[in-house]
């Protein structure tokens, strides 16, 4: 993929929260193993690692590295290392600053992550794809998150992706929440006709069902081609039992806001997590 190197050259950033250096040590070893000689070249800024409070450096830090690894030609793609929160805390007008390099990359990541690829997909700057981070290694089988994340980023396994991808419909992918809290924002995109696949972890489901009905209510989302429900784990106690589940939830707020609710996706805060590259992939 790269102009300089036929070794695919991949840039790892934090936008959020640090990853310690034995995880980024796990995963180069998993990539030396797994490809040999054509492992990918992987580069982990050394923002990854600095720490300023709950942030992998302060917002000038992490601003500052993305935009100097997004607009190096030397970098065929951006990994994001790990998600968090911080995302949305970046120096707005960075994404004016982007390179022609910037919009010739794949840029890889999900959770946070899904702020600024919404906001790349909204700029039409290179390919936002939702999809496991360095940091899924240190999940029990995360090996598996991270292999697959790297078998698209080197060889475009078709295996890699949710099922649903393949299918010719433009799809996007993002944690609930984060969809949720970019809406109406300067990095809301234009979802229109796409397949929406959204999933979460670590809430209430009071707070997934005030999420759907913020998503579902909002006009624009109400063009959408539909809603996927991906996994919502470790969903938090509620007192006194909320008494639905999350697809309960989902079938309600979509009928409601009619919005066509298409069934599962196999996406989530997991190593089953699939890549989901944003837009329309074509079909082989």
């Amino acid at each position: 993929m790269s102009s300089m190197t036929n070794r695919l050259r991949i840039a790892v950033v934090a936008p959020a929260c640090a990853m310690r250096r034995e995880a980024a040590d796990r995963v180069l070893a998993l990539a030396a193993a797994r490809y040999g000689e054509a492992a990918p070249e992987i580069v982990f800024h050394p923002q990854c690692f600095l720490s300023d409070g709950h942030f992998a450096g302060s917002d000038a830090e992490r601003s500052a590295a993305f935009l100097e690894v997004a607009n190096d030609p030397a970098f065929d793609a951006i990994w994001f290392a790990r998600g968090g929160y911080g995302s949305c805390r970046l120096d707005e007008g960075l994404f004016a600053r982007l390179s022609e390099a910037a919009r010739a990359k794949v840029y890889l990541g999900y959770s946070d992550l899904g702020m600024v690829l919404a906001r790349l997909y909204r700029e039409r700057i290179g390919r936002p794809v939702h999809g496991p981070m360095p940091a899924d290694i240190n999940r029990a089988g995360g090996e598996a998150a991270v292999a697959r994340a790297l078998d698209y980023l080197v060889k475009g396994d078709p295996a890699a992706l949710e099922p649903s991808v393949m299918k010719g419909t433009p799809v996007a992918a993002f944690n609930l929440t984060i969809l949720s809290h970019l809406l109406g924002t300067s990095y809301e995109p234009d979802l229109s006709g796409h397949v929406v696949m959204v999933e979460d972890v670590s809430e209430h489901m009071y707070r997934i069902d005030r999420a759907f009905f913020h998503i579902t209510s909002t006009p624009s989302m109400r063009r959408i081609a539909g809603i996927m429900l991906g996994r919502v784990s470790d969903v938090l106690p509620n007192d006194p039992d909320f008494g639905k589940t999350e697809e309960d939830v989902a079938r309600y707020w979509c009928g409601r806001g009619g919005v066509a609710y298409l069934g599962r996706a196999d996406i989530g805060h997991d190593v089953g997590n699939k890549i989901v590259p944003f837009g329309t992939t074509a079909v082989a």
